[in-house]
């Protein structure tokens, strides 16, 4: 491709770019009086070609043109805005002030050279743009704890994790503080996913959603929750029986998820005891689905998933059971690692299963990592088919229980069948 080909192909993306955003602003404002929008379709495709030709022009002049350029511009767009104020009031916007600026300067990115990102850019700009009335209507429905809680995992990822050491500290260098708290955040993150999916869709609309995603952040609180409600509804109690078990399923394949993030090597051979696992529990929830249609007005069982003493306190749970983790392998071997799976599936799956698969990333072997998991696992299965007994009865924990207790039976015999 010649100079000048090259050239008008810059120019031709930063036509099209500040095209794209002028089709949305004039859709947009299409009903308003000609001569009333600041700026229309034409004047936009305008915009992104000035940018693009002025950063052609700053190649062969300096870039004191492109400068001055952009100084202008944004004089004019202001005196345009101004105007268009005084004369429409409170329904001025700056939002078309805004874009044309962007379209200007995304022309000068693809001008420039820079034609993936000025693209990308006009299209992701289009796209917040289009979607004015979606935002605001999640904004509206934001809470306030919510907004705090969306904070609070910015100021975790974002904030605190870069600043962390990234080596190990303490007995057998076991505490490595970057990592723990990389997956608290990991943790955090996908509580607070499961968290607004039931938020978005509404656990009034069904047991099924709350189940399935109620299991993204807590199988354990859907579990409580459920089996009590089976007290006060107990022509629901199939029903509410399928979705504590599509809770209890959703944490195998969380855990393969997990596990696989921070080591590729164990996704095959956990895959089979984790498809088992979730299988032995799926299918009885399937078969539930044959009980009553109608649905309770049930709330959701989750709370916000993002408290900072939740976080802080699943960190120093990680943190122990790492170090008693290197401790056991030193002193006892592979038998001290797996009872120390067995003893924390009986509060949590997820740190255990973090620890371990940290942990097969050195000198721990990848089928006892597996075995641990799975043994966690399995322990967590049981415990919840207590809980089901305990707080909803023996009609909904027999439901749940029987299907958890062959779900915990089939994972370990799959591990152990595998490492024949």
């Amino acid at each position: 491709m010649s100079d000048e080909q090259q050239i008008l192909y810059h120019l031709g993306v930063a036509l099209a770019i500040g095209l794209l955003i002028g089709i949305e602003r004039g859709w947009k404002e299409r009903e308003a009086q000609e001569g009333s929008r600041i700026a229309g379709m034409r004047t936009y495709g305008l915009i992104g070609l000035l940018g693009g030709v002025v950063a052609v022009i700053a190649e062969h002049f300096g870039a004191l043109v492109l400068g001055f350029t952009i100084i202008a511009m944004a004089a004019v767009f202001t005196v345009a805005y101004v105007l268009n104020f005084h004369r429409d009031g409170d329904e001025a916007s700056i939002t078309s002030l805004v874009a044309a600026m962007l379209a200007l300067l995304f022309g000068v990115l693809a001008g420039m050279g820079h034609v993936i990102i000025a693209a990308s850019s006009g299209v992701v700009t289009t796209l917040i743009l289009s979607y004015k009335p979606v935002l605001h209507h999640w904004l509206e429905k934001l809470e306030q704890k919510e907004l705090r809680a969306g904070i609070k995992l910015l100021l975790i990822s974002v904030v605190l994790l870069p600043i962390l050491p990234d080596r190990g500290y303490g007995p057998w260098q076991a505490l490595n503080p970057y990592e723990i708290w990389w997956m608290v955040v990991l943790i955090a993150s996908i509580s607070f996913i499961g968290y607004f999916a039931i938020k978005i869709g509404g656990a009034r609309r069904g047991i099924v959603f709350t189940g399935l995603f109620g299991g993204l952040a807590t199988s354990t609180a859907v579990t409580v929750h459920f089996s009590r409600l089976s007290h006060r509804e107990e022509s629901m109690l199939p029903i509410l029986s399928m979705g504590i078990l599509l809770a209890c399923g959703t944490m195998f394949p969380r855990m393969l998820f997990v596990a696989s993030l921070l080591n590729r090597e164990l996704f095959a051979p956990l895959l089979v005891p984790a498809a088992v696992m979730a299988v032995l529990v799926y299918v009885p929830a399937l078969l539930y689905w044959r009980g009553p249609s109608e649905q309770p007005g049930t709330a959701s069982p989750l709370k916000n998933p993002l408290e900072l003493k939740t976080a802080l306190g699943f960190g120093i749970l990680l943190a122990l059971v790492m170090l008693l983790g290197k401790g056991l392998q030193s002193q006892f071997g592979e038998v001290g690692i797996l009872a120390l799976a067995a003893a924390s599936g009986i509060a949590d799956v997820d740190a255990i299963t973090l620890s371990l698969a940290r942990m097969s990333q050195g000198d721990l072997a990848v089928r006892i990592t597996v075995t641990g998991i799975v043994l966690a696992a399995s322990v967590n299965n049981l415990v919840k088919g207590g809980i089901a007994f305990a707080a909803g009865g023996p009609r909904i924990g027999l439901r749940v229980g029987l299907p958890l207790a062959a779900s915990a039976i089939g994972g370990i015999l799959s591990v152990w069948l595998l490492s024949w």
